[in-house]
């Protein structure tokens, strides 16, 4: 059976290339990440998982942005070490098949976008799309895949919309993306089996040497509207789905072992990474209020004025959102983000007598991650990589939809050749 060679772009922890590989169609070439702890936990995945004896040679740690040496190696590094480079893995495989990623997705997230006082039109990863691009236009794959957050769609940080920037500099390099992104491209991943609504925003290209033999536009749209969404299943995954068979996290009420955070002290509730994290007395107050106001049923707290009322009142400061949500246990899981690691105020147990924040072990099932997925870092880092992953659950549906989409173009073109 054919497999497909697959290189992936700002891997970070992992999340897209774990789907594609459980399909089994997929051979990973190389992936390419800068932050430490994401690569350590990339390698250890493909070691454990897909017994890919040389992931510490294939993981390439290094900033894409430089790409004379990313493409041909490097040599003592101070941060990154030596590497033989992208080229010599491509070389290796012979071809690349799919290129799959997509840039750091902050500078073009709306809540970003509110946080900074320049609309994060100078933010440098505004333009990290174009690295990607330079990869793909290097080795000229059959497709690639760019994913991002629906904040993209009206990101204009020169005052062009980021897509058309991205659909040109596509097109100028011969590929092709579909023409109406909003309708098309904006996916909601709870649709497809992960139990949370999270929207995300997946383009696909076609390389134009297939113009001849089909209609690029037309196998796109199909695309979207056939070969993935066959992939949604009849009933969305509810959060207690997810994590109701965890075992209870009480929360740390010793002063000694909270100061302690995360120390081998901290209880561990049986299962890697399930453990509560540093809270103060004042919020593990309010989240049993909260948890037990939903649990009840009495819901006098479900609407943001009156969220942002408590948290104005017990805090002493007002903020523009509302920062308190327990999470609900009968439906998807609200959208597991990065900041969750500075806190996890929006993502409260829906169990009153926890009264605490999601674990890592939660926030993973959350984005789909099974339970021998480790993470190879600190909490934080933890909850960081976890929340800018694209789910697995979610890219091993993609995953196999973009199988049928290769034997699709290229059995067209071995027909008409």
């Amino acid at each position: 059976m054919k497999k497909y060679n697959i290189v992936d772009l700002f891997a970070g922890c992992g999340g897209l290339l774990d789907g594609f590989l459980q399909t089994g169609k997929y051979s990973e070439v190389a992936s390419v990440e800068w932050l430490k702890p994401q690569v350590n936990t990339l390698i250890n995945r493909l070691e454990t998982k897909w017994g890919i004896e040389d992931a510490k040679q294939r993981v390439l740690h290094f900033d894409i942005q430089r790409e004379k040496e990313l493409y041909a190696g490097w040599e003592n590094d101070e941060k990154y070490g030596s590497s033989k480079g992208l080229d010599h893995f491509v070389t290796e495989a012979g071809e690349v098949d799919v290129i799959i990623g997509g840039p750091p997705c902050q500078a073009y997230s709306l809540a970003g976008r509110v946080r900074d006082e320049h609309n994060m039109k100078n933010d440098y990863r505004n333009y990290l799309f174009e690295h990607y691009l330079n990869v793909v236009n290097r080795y000229q794959p059959n497709l690639f895949v760019f994913e991002n957050v629906p904040g993209m769609l009206s990101s204009t940080p020169d005052g062009t919309p980021i897509t058309e920037l991205i659909r040109e500099g596509f097109a100028s390099i011969g590929y092709e993306i579909v023409d109406d992104i909003n309708k098309y491209a904006l996916i909601n991943v709870s649709e497809y089996g992960v139990p949370q609504n999270r929207k995300r925003v997946i383009l696909v290209g076609i390389n134009k040497k297939y113009n001849s033999n089909i209609n690029i536009q037309d196998t796109l749209k199909n695309f979207y509207e056939q070969t993935l969404s066959n992939e949604k299943i009849d009933k969305q995954v509810t959060l207690k789905d997810a994590i109701g068979d965890l075992p209870p996290c009480n929360p740390i009420f010793d002063e000694n072992k909270r100061k302690n955070k995360i120390s081998h002290e901290t209880p561990i509730c049986g299962v890697s990474w399930h453990r509560p994290r540093y809270h103060n007395l004042r919020d593990m107050k309010i989240f049993e209020m909260l948890a037990e106001d939903l649990h009840s049923g009495k819901c006098e707290f479900t609407n943001s004025k009156k969220l942002s009322e408590l948290y104005e009142k017990e805090v002493g400061s007002k903020s523009p959102i509302h920062r308190y949500h327990v999470l609900r246990p009968d439906m998807p899981g609200t959208t597991i983000i990065a900041h969750l690691y500075k806190d996890g105020l929006r993502y409260i147990h829906y169990d009153p007598n926890q009264a605490r924040s999601i674990t890592v072990r939660e926030a993973a099932r959350i984005q789909s991650f099974d339970d021998e997925f480790d993470f190879i870092g600190s909490q934080g880092h933890a909850y960081q990589m976890i929340g800018n992953a694209v789910p697995p659950q979610f890219a091993k549906c993609l995953g196999s939809a973009i199988e049928r989409l290769m034997v699709t173009i290229t059995q067209e073109e071995v027909v008409l050749s």
